[in-house]
């Protein structure tokens, strides 16, 4: 079994959470539940996880009904699901509270998988990957798809600095 890691290399795994229904005044944000896509689509994520090997040690989720559902179709794919915290402070949050969240609960942790919503999430992943190869650098700036995973390797601990991780993958159902 690994020894837990509080300095030295770290590992964060990003996921957008999957395609919801469209925004409509019948139902709040916050309540707005899969699509058929998203709900088609965030099971291919977990496998995609679990066909690298990238169970993570925890997650942290936002509470939201269409991040719940995410991560529950996705981790049904994992041999040894992780368990999962559900922070209201992650619902639609900006990448400083994203950080704040991570810094609390990732201490002794060697990885730690984050379910949330863009534009944070993709604002995080864009600020957080100084490093990498060039074409997962371009596609993590440019864009950040439903369903969508973002690898970063966090050399020093889980001081997360603007440009301080290497991104190592990008995936998405389109690919």
């Amino acid at each position: 079994m690994d020894q837990p890691k509080t300095s030295g290399p770290c590992r964060l795994l990003l996921v957008r959470h999957a395609k919801a229904v469209p925004k409509d005044q019948l139902i709040d944000d916050f309540d707005r539940p899969l699509s058929a896509r998203g709900k088609a689509d965030a099971p291919r994520t977990g496998r995609w996880l679990a066909d690298r090997g990238l169970a993570p040690d925890l997650v942290l989720c936002s509470p939201s009904r269409r991040t719940r559902q995410t991560w529950q179709l996705a981790v049904a794919a994992l041999e040894y699901p992780p368990p999962a915290v559900y922070d209201e402070r992650l619902y639609n949050a900006a990448p400083s509270m994203l950080v704040t969240v991570l810094a609390e609960r990732a201490n002794g942790l060697g990885s730690l998988a984050l379910v949330g919503h863009n534009s944070g999430i993709h604002e995080l992943a864009a600020g957080l990957c100084g490093s990498g190869p060039p074409d997962l650098l371009e596609r993590v700036k440019t864009k950040f798809p439903t369903s969508g995973v973002v690898v970063v390797d966090v050399p020093g601990g889980w001081g997360l600095a603007p440009g301080s991780g290497t991104v190592e993958a990008v995936w998405s159902p389109a690919d």
